[in-house]
């Protein structure tokens, strides 16, 4: 390499900012969406990590609460039919069904176990969608964005070869700033995928742990019901 080809690469501006300004409109395009994900993602990432730890503590403070010996009927007018919690939500849903399945003269409506049950999966189900919401998109941009950052490389090393067949030349200061620019996409699609894969991974599992408690509690719960039911 002699020294005026090296002079001139010295002198190209490598910055993440030049590379995106000296970008096509296509690559420019792939990258903004990419930066877009990754924002998009990290937004899902802290609000569910922020959401998964308050449901526990909540989930905790509520278990207090139940096994502490009190009557259950207490417990049920203290937070109400509409309480804020997910567990608390649950066993609202539950005590509701066992209030509405009394008669007037104090007997059971024949079938109250199983409406209970039910009136407890649907709110079980419906804390769990909560819970869920925002993971495909984790996913999503898991599985695509190193694919559309390879489509930005493939499509800016192609304007780098059309350039290069246009300046007839295979210098490092006309092919490096093509390359670089191409490479730009891959690492933003990398850096996306990564964080959003890791974390659908871990939320997953956390909202997993959550949910099958929201499920042994209901159990536990309509065990109890059905032993009053029984006596």
């Amino acid at each position: 390499m002699d020294g005026q080809t090296l002079a001139l690469a010295q002198e190209i501006d490598f910055s993440l900012w030049a590379l995106f300004a000296r970008a096509t409109i296509v690559v420019k395009l792939v990258i903004i969406l990419l930066m877009a994900a990754s924002f998009w993602s990290w937004s899902i990432i802290i609000q569910k990590l922020i959401s998964y730890r308050t449901a526990r503590r909540e989930a905790d403070r509520f278990d207090r609460s139940f096994w502490s010996g009190d009557p259950l009927d207490e417990l049920f007018d203290e937070i109400g039919p509409e309480p804020g919690g997910h567990s608390e939500k649950i066993f609202a849903a539950g005590m509701s069904e066992w209030r509405r399945s009394h008669r007037n003269d104090g007997g059971l409506i024949a079938g109250a176990t199983s409406r209970i049950d039910r009136s407890m999966d649907v709110a079980i189900a419906k804390e769990s969608e909560g819970l869920l919401g925002g993971l495909p998109v984790l996913a999503t941009v898991g599985s695509t964005a190193p694919f559309v950052g390879l489509f930005g490389t493939v499509w800016g090393i192609m304007h780098a070869f059309i350039g290069i067949a246009g300046a007839q030349s295979t210098s490092l200061a006309v092919v490096a700033p093509g390359i670089a620019e191409a490479l730009l996409a891959t690492g933003l699609g990398l850096l996306a995928a990564i964080p959003a894969v890791i974390f659908y991974n871990k939320l997953s599992s956390d909202s997993d742990r959550i949910i099958s408690s929201y499920e042994a509690f209901a159990d536990e719960f309509a065990t109890i019901l059905s032993r009053q039911l029984d006596s």
